[in-house]
């Protein structure tokens, strides 16, 4: 109650729209999850929203609309920087949209495994978004039933979907080209390649930007270097590379890859930039302050999680469809540790 004893009016979606000097149906689109809202203008609304306390009352929208305000997140991993930014934005969006966020941890690839996870997502009603990934991935996305609302974020195909592909992805062919492109541009005869694993039997989206890059440059082309997603892995992998001599730059699949291979660079005393650049994948949040501070690739998984939830809303909610996208266009970022090779090369 105010001080005149009287209970105060709950904030409309208007006073929202008033509050952040938008239109109301701007502040909907804010709610609802939809990419097509500028994130400057996203931002200046959901601070209106927490500004005023607007709260969507989800059980009276439920029972209303007689369908449930959930969905599920399938996923082999809740940690490593890209998929953890994903379940960030999905997280943001669904909450703007008073829709609740169930995760399901796919332990296994198996199928057997996979198809019971599968099935308890499905029982726990609404829709389901699955980062595929991983092998785990890639097979619950297949095992949904047709009937189910689904979701995939998935790596960046080898030809678009047609219209109805339920899919969002972010650039990584592009991404790994532009790296690879800038490193060459430097003076380096080729880029070494340290590779994440694909969630495919393919040849990795990352992998043909790289590749790609060196076939255009007419640069000799190392047979890349398989890792894991994490530091340990880049580490083995930059042993191996740090004691050949005609190594002079790398590119690796992750900036947790990039950590483990400047480690172990540091270990076989090779300097980063001065005797091999070094450039990583994804602009998490450590690359900065490392030392060197690493060159990479800045993709928007956040924005991918927002994405994927927003086609998933229209799906749910019979609203206006999305189309499957591309999310954003990767960016270079350019920071300490790449340079021109040594001069004795």
């Amino acid at each position: 109650m105010n001080v005149t004893g009287h209970t105060r009016r709950p904030a409309s979606i208007r006073d929202v729209a008033t509050a952040a000097g938008v239109s109301y149906q701007t502040v909907s689109r804010v709610i609802n999850g939809h990419p097509s809202v500028k994130q400057s203008t996203r931002e200046r609304v959901l601070a209106a929203i927490d500004e005023l306390g607007f709260r969507r009352n989800a059980t009276a929208l439920a029972l209303a609309s007689g369908r449930s305000r959930a969905v599920t997140v399938l996923t082999a991993n809740t940690t490593h920087y890209g998929y953890a930014s994903i379940l960030q934005g999905v997280e943001e969006a669904a909450r703007a949209a008073s829709y609740a966020v169930g995760i399901g941890v796919l332990e296994s690839a198996e199928e057997a495994a996979v198809a019971a996870e599968v099935r308890r997502a499905a029982d726990a009603g609404g829709g389901l978004i699955v980062i595929a990934y991983d092998p785990a991935g890639v097979g619950a996305l297949a095992a949904v039933p047709a009937e189910l609302p689904v979701v995939g974020v998935v790596e960046t195909p080898a030809t678009p979907p047609g219209g109805d592909g339920p899919w969002v992805w972010t650039d990584d062919r592009e991404a790994a080209h532009a790296v690879t492109r800038h490193l060459l541009s430097l003076g380096h005869e080729t880029v070494h390649y340290v590779a994440i694993p694909s969630s495919t039997r393919r040849t990795s989206a990352r992998t043909t930007g790289w590749r790609q890059a060196l076939q255009e440059a007419g640069a000799p082309e190392p047979r890349p270097v398989q890792a894991d997603w994490g530091p340990a892995g880049g580490h083995r992998a930059g042993r191996k590379l740090a004691q050949d001599p005609s190594v002079t730059a790398i590119l690796c699949g992750n900036d947790d890859l990039a950590l483990g291979v400047l480690r172990a660079l540091h270990e076989n005393g090779r300097s980063v930039p001065g005797d091999v650049s070094v450039a990583g994948f994804d602009d998490a949040p450590h690359s900065a302050y490392l030392t060197p501070s690493l060159t990479t690739a800045r993709l928007d998984f956040t924005g991918l999680g927002r994405a994927a939830f927003a086609l998933l809303h229209g799906v749910l909610e019979q609203s206006d469809p999305i189309a499957p996208h591309r999310v954003s266009v990767p960016e270079l970022v350019v920071r300490e540790s790449s340079g021109p090779p040594p001069a004795h090369v």
